[in-house]
């Protein structure tokens, strides 16, 4: 869960000296919901009081977090040290917390790049200081529907060389993506501009049960007045990777994706993140 798709506020590319309009306070972001789930504190009493409720309907929801984070983390060391990648482009990319993507691949590379996408104003504040002094990673407020707006943001274009190899990162975020707006279409717009090469990382919130799927999506959609997408199944998120290479175990629930020696998970039992990584052959 990384960010609040707020159409009504939110500018749809901003880079970042850019002043980015301010979303409400009193809506629950996604972002900051996950900060804190995540046991962050960059997070309003709005947000609190949805994860709190949130977690009543569905108590594994910060276990779940947790384990999304840790894939995120494994995902990047395994693109950066085993397929070689040193461009990264994160969306929806919520706020900085530890081992961040730029940590991690800048600790198998200095040089590596990397550009962080949200729309949510206090992910730019806290991008900005934790970045100052990075001069290989940036972060813009941008509404990542916008993938021309993006791919030609100067903010961008400084850092990645989209004719080399990039990591496109889609991280507890597509389903944030009304079915309208077309999230597997979203992806293969962005693949579709990369070279041959790059990876693709997701995770999406997923059940198999009608019920807790539209029990949880009427509870985000209500909580974040309909700034959100949907749960969808395993069935749906697969066509996200067509055309592409899956990385082995291939699509699974991601806390069992390449497990460090040693790593604790815990079980979710309403809802799971699935997702993989793949390869653009």
């Amino acid at each position: 869960m990384h960010l609040v798709l707020d159409r009504q506020t939110s500018p749809l590319r901003r880079s970042l000296g850019e002043e980015p309009v301010l979303l409400d306070p009193k809506v629950p972001s996604v972002a900051r919901m996950y900060d804190y789930f995540l046991g962050g504190k960059d997070n309003y009493a709005v947000d609190r009081d949805a994860s709190e409720e949130l977690s009543k309907a569905a108590p594994s929801t910060r276990a779940l977090a947790i384990n999304n984070r840790k894939f995120l983390q494994r995902a990047v060391r395994y693109v950066a040290e085993q397929e070689g990648i040193r461009q990264f482009l994160d969306h929806g990319s919520g706020l900085p917390t530890q081992d961040n993507v730029h940590q991690i691949a800048q600790r198998v590379d200095p040089d590596s790049s990397v550009v962080y996408i949200d729309n949510d104003p206090v992910v730019l504040a806290h991008g900005r200081a934790l970045l100052a002094d990075n001069d290989r990673t940036t972060v813009i407020t941008a509404d990542i529907r916008d993938t021309d707006g993006i791919m030609s943001d100067p903010a961008i274009t400084e850092l990645l060389d989209f004719s080399k190899p990039v990591a496109a990162l889609f991280v507890s975020v597509l389903h944030c993506i009304p079915d309208g707006d077309d999230p597997a279409a979203l992806v293969r717009r962005v693949m579709d501009r990369l070279a041959p090469g790059s990876m693709l990382v997701i995770s999406h919130l997923v059940s198999e049960d009608d019920e807790v799927r539209n029990r949880l999506t009427d509870f985000m959609l209500t909580a974040t007045q309909n700034n959100w997408g949907r749960v969808r199944t395993t069935a749906e998120v697969s066509p996200f990777f067509n055309d592409l290479e899956l990385v082995d175990p291939g699509l699974v629930e991601i806390s069992t994706w390449r497990p460090n020696l040693g790593d604790v998970t815990q079980q979710t039992l309403e809802w799971i993140e699935f997702g993989g990584v793949a390869r653009k052959k």
